[in-house]
């Protein structure tokens, strides 16, 4: 049976789906968008800002279901502009140390007006 995995310290659903998923050993995390959880507001509109928020809710939503960062298999990342792809990696490859792997592509358009929307896959 899966399980729904919610944490208050990552933005709540903006739609009827879940934070996460747990599938047996795996982990499917939405997409999640640079959304400060405490006031549920897009922050600062800068790539590099956004991106770090996007990062903190990752890790507090693997936390959440036992996970970490070291867990992740894959990403898929999306940018609003192609032109932020160094910026974007820059913050990315600090956080993202184990190296998974990845897609990164340019979105016309991301709910609110994001810069940029992560998800992840992570097994234990």
């Amino acid at each position: 049976m899966n399980q729904k995995v919610f944490t208050p310290k990552a933005p709540a659903a903006i739609g009827p789906y879940s934070q996460a998923v747990l599938a047996g050993n795996m982990l499917f995390c939405s997409g999640m968008i640079p959304v400060d959880p405490e006031t549920n507001a897009l922050v600062e509109n800068d790539i590099k800002v956004q991106s770090k928020q996007i990062m903190s809710n990752i890790d507090n939503l693997l936390k959440e279901a036992g996970y970490s960062v070291d867990d992740v298999v894959k990403t898929t990342c999306f940018l609003a502009d192609i032109k932020d792809f160094a910026a974007f990696n820059e913050i990315y490859g600090e956080y993202f140390t184990s190296k998974p792997a990845r897609s990164c592509v340019a979105a016309k358009d991301l709910p609110k007006g994001a810069l940029v929307e992560v998800e992840v896959i992570a097994v234990k």
